[in-house]
């Protein structure tokens, strides 16, 4: 990281040189070079700040997702579906997040928004296990506190598709 940002620096300092260069001498005799210098400066700030942000963005998803499932082991579910909800506001194509947020969602007894997020990690991510399994979870206790068949069937689908999603899985079996 520390390498990207010297060459950042370096070039900014490059584009500064020929800014000044540009506008050396009477300004207004050489107006438009002055301009276009300007712009290119600008151009390039730009690219560079996209360039930060993109390089940036992933390791920074990372962090907060990994802080939202530090909160959820500690049992602070409102903190996590926070930290969560940074993660995705970053990286909103991340499914693992969103089956997180939702268990968290689920903890806080909020079933609806997490039946939302796993459908979504599902939606993003029809191979992830996790996200059938926790979802089959989830429709199995509803199932068997409503004592409904139609939910402990459904969770029974989520259960093998989270076997024909990652057979390997631990869980899944």
């Amino acid at each position: 990281m520390a390498t990207r940002f010297k060459s950042v620096i370096a070039l900014l300092a490059a584009v500064a040189v020929v800014a000044t260069a540009a506008c050396a001498g009477d300004p207004a005799s050489n107006i438009d070079a002055t301009i276009e210098a300007g712009i290119a400066a600008t151009m390039v700030g730009v690219a560079i700040e996209k360039g930060v942000k993109a390089t940036m963005a992933p390791s920074l998803a990372k962090e907060h997702f990994n802080r939202g499932f530090t909160y959820g082991e500690l049992g602070e579910h409102e903190k996590a579906i926070q930290e969560y909800d940074k993660a995705i506001q970053i990286d909103p194509d991340d499914a693992m997040t969103y089956t997180s947020r939702g268990g968290a969602y689920g903890n806080l007894g909020h079933h609806e928004a997490a039946l939302q997020d796993f459908d979504k990690a599902i939606e993003l991510d029809p191979t992830l296990a996790d996200a059938h399994l926790t979802l089959g979870k989830r429709e199995y206790m509803r199932g068997k506190q409503h004592r409904s068949n139609r939910l402990l069937r459904v969770a029974s689908e989520h259960f093998q598709d989270a076997v024909d999603a990652d057979p390997t899985h631990i869980n899944a079996h």
